[in-house]
């Protein structure tokens, strides 16, 4: 661990897309881009459960889809187990719905249309993104100790698992 980085974070993040349709260009994209984002800076720490202290990190995270359930398997740097816990995915289902829809129309929009109006519609999407970010932030309390741009990023990973092409 370099100077200045702290064990509460993430050192990897696998997303589990076995059995989802193949992304398209741009959403291939935005996994990649969230997980560099991720990977240079995040905030992610355990709390302890019944008495015990969490398992100290820097974490491997593996995020999947399972059931209709989101499913967050928390291991030390070394492999070990840390946590796992499963969020239903109903609450995020609007904004996901929302997001993709507005992902589209901007994705279409830098094709055709001039930077204004490329703008206008990208701050729609932060705005829904936050959104999202906030929700995660919220069904994860108590789970997961982070901050707003690492649930930013990770909103941005649970919509890739939620992609159905």
């Amino acid at each position: 661990m370099s100077a200045g980085q702290t064990p509460d974070r993430l050192v990897e993040v696998t997303l589990d897309d076995s059995g989802l349709a193949p992304p398209t260009p741009e959403v291939e994209r935005e996994r990649k881009v969230a997980l560099f984002d991720l990977m240079e800076e995040n905030f992610f720490r355990l709390p302890g459960r019944e008495d015990a202290p969490a398992p100290q990190g820097p974490y491997r995270l593996r995020l999947a889809v399972a059931e209709g359930r989101l499913v967050f398997e928390v291991a030390t740097e070394g492999g070990g187990p840390a946590g796992a816990f499963i969020l239903s995915l109903s609450p995020f289902r609007q904004v996901i719905k929302d997001y993709f829809a507005i992902c589209a129309s901007y994705f279409d929009a830098v094709k055709r249309l001039p930077p204004a109006q490329i703008e206008a519609i990208d701050m729609g999407r932060r705005g829904i993104h936050n959104e999202g970010s906030t929700l995660l932030l919220e069904r994860l309390k108590g789970k997961v100790e982070t901050d707003h741009d690492t649930a930013r990023r990770l909103f941005t990973l649970i919509c890739v698992l939620h992609f159905k092409g």
